[in-house]
């Protein structure tokens, strides 16, 4: 005991045992917890990769992601559409337990029969978000992308345990997919700089890349929400006029420019991928890639979500099936498919099982179970 005290001493004189600075220490990457990235597609249908059956839509980097990891098959939204599944895969907890059941704002019908039950319209920063699990695990957090939950700007990713918010407000779709990102009055916020032809899921890679680069030598939580595929359907023209000439009579998928959208969502993914081998965390990087609906099938317009009926809105299969890939490194069996069912408060008890896995506290997974045990089985 004497000597525990002398050491505690010599620890208090020396400033170690004070209170830890701003920024995060660098930590050796034999030592560092594994960094965590949960990248969400908007309104991605099940069948909207080349690895999930599409016959126009190419998307090689995402099903090298399924080579590596793990696809599921079976794998269901929370909900039919995106603000109740943004907020289930934030803290794991069912939408009902949440009482936000329906996209921000919401719509009611005024001849439906059925008056629509008050619900909440915000994820109140009373719940433990993912974000928060990972700050108190010393992680640095950032949210790129759509947020949508939440119409008053105290519940936006930057008050609910994320570090950076970039380009993250109340609404679910942007003003437009090019640069300057205006329709009308709506303008997306967080999100400064930009230049002409700039196309928004290329500029919103490039802000999750640099996020990645500035955190190489700290554990880091990336959560990567993707506007895209969600309306308004735009595109580079030259990616659509190239799946403008791939399309045959009887093909399953027929929209060249939502194909576009797809590609450059792809295109993401693999500069993600790249600058995480180019850094060597590709080792050390959970991630899981998912989708918070259905594909939206709407008068046929979009996509097509065949053999499952009907699409986003939906509570037929075609509304909450969507793919997802996890992949965990050195402990994922590369290629499996596995048709284990699963929804998205398992994605977050799988991301928060790695988040805390160095934590004294044990992660409350809610209503979802951590699929660590089928990555490795």
């Amino acid at each position: 005991m004497k000597y525990l005290h002398q050491i505690l001493s010599l620890l208090f004189v020396l400033g170690i045992g004070c209170a830890p600075p701003a920024e995060l220490p660098e930590i050796s990457l034999s030592k560092r917890p594994e960094n965590v990235i949960v990248f969400l597609v908007d309104d991605l249908g099940w069948t909207d990769l080349s690895s999930y059956g599409s016959d126009l839509y190419e998307t090689p980097n995402i099903d090298r992601l399924a080579q590596e990891g793990v696809k599921f098959t079976n794998a269901y939204s929370a909900c039919t559409v995106c603000s109740p599944t943004r907020a289930a895969l934030m803290t794991g907890k069912y939408p009902a337990r949440l009482h936000l059941t329906d996209w921000i704002a919401g719509h009611v019908n005024e001849y439906g029969r059925l008056r629509v039950p008050d619900w909440t319209k915000y994820l109140s920063t009373e719940e433990t978000t993912l974000a928060e699990l990972a700050k108190n695990a010393n992680y640095a957090t950032a949210s790129v992308g759509k947020w949508h939950l939440g119409d008053d700007s105290t519940y936006y990713p930057q008050y609910q345990g994320f570090d950076l918010n970039v380009a993250g407000y109340q609404r679910g779709q942007p003003p437009s997919y090019f640069y300057p990102y205006v329709n009308g009055s709506d303008t997306l916020p967080y999100l400064p700089g930009g230049h002409n032809g700039e196309y928004l899921t290329d500029r919103l890679t490039q802000e999750a890349c640099q996020f990645i680069r500035q955190h190489e030598h700290q554990p880091f939580f990336l959560y990567f929400p993707h506007y895209a595929v969600h309306t308004p359907i735009q595109a580079r023209d030259s990616l659509t006029a190239y799946y403008r000439k791939k399309l045959q009579p009887g093909m399953q998928h027929f929209n060249p420019e939502y194909a576009a959208m797809i590609h450059s969502t792809d295109a993401s993914m693999g500069q993600l991928l790249r600058v995480l081998d180019s850094l060597s965390l590709s080792e050390r990087t959970t991630i899981i890639f998912t989708s918070d609906n259905g594909g939206l099938s709407f008068r046929g317009k979009v996509t097509n979500n065949a053999p499952l009926r009907a699409g986003k809105g939906s509570a037929y299969e075609g509304g909450v099936r969507v793919p997802m890939i996890i992949k965990r490194p050195q402990h994922s069996l590369p290629g499996m498919v596995s048709d284990e069912p699963v929804i998205t408060m398992d994605a977050f008890a799988t991301a928060a099982d790695v988040l805390t896995a160095s934590s004294e506290s044990a992660p409350n997974y809610q209503d979802g179970v951590s699929l660590l045990d089928i990555l490795q089985d």
